[in-house]
């Protein structure tokens, strides 16, 4: 048998496809059905409300929109943190300047690791070619 503990409530749990304890399952539906129901009657609520009226927090919510259970598309307000700075988007990981950054990060990476590979072809060629001569 395949035992873990719930990363909720610590008890020890069979391993199943959520990786959560059967009682933290059902905690998490019910907060599920609570958010739900608290959008169907309040359609320009965003997600600072949401969590103050259900009691329910920003990452759980956050969790039901990208696993795509909780549907922003008919929600002008609804917008949730970018994972890296915070501040509110409606679709993806990170906000364009994040992403922009990244973007750059990488990229100078990139240059960087290829101008030290190029420096370090070209020093070793100089370097065998010197020996050579040396030997005669």
């Amino acid at each position: 048998m395949n035992l873990d503990n719930c990363p909720r409530c610590g008890r020890l749990f069979v391993k199943n496809l959520m990786g959560l304890c059967q009682p933290c399952i059902k905690e998490l539906e019910h907060e599920y059905e609570i958010c739900v129901d608290y959008l169907r009657e309040n359609k320009g609520t965003n997600i600072q409300e949401l969590s103050d009226a259900t009691g329910i927090s920003i990452k759980e919510i956050t969790r039901f929109i990208r696993e795509g259970r909780i549907s922003i598309a008919n929600a002008p307000n609804m917008m949730y943190p970018c994972e890296v700075c915070g501040t509110l988007i409606r679709d993806g990981h990170m906000c364009d300047s994040c992403r922009s950054r990244l973007r750059k990060d990488l990229t100078n990476a990139a240059k960087e690791s290829a101008a030290e590979d190029s420096t370090k072809k070209t020093t070793d060629g100089a370097y065998r070619a010197i020996d050579k001569l040396r030997d005669l």
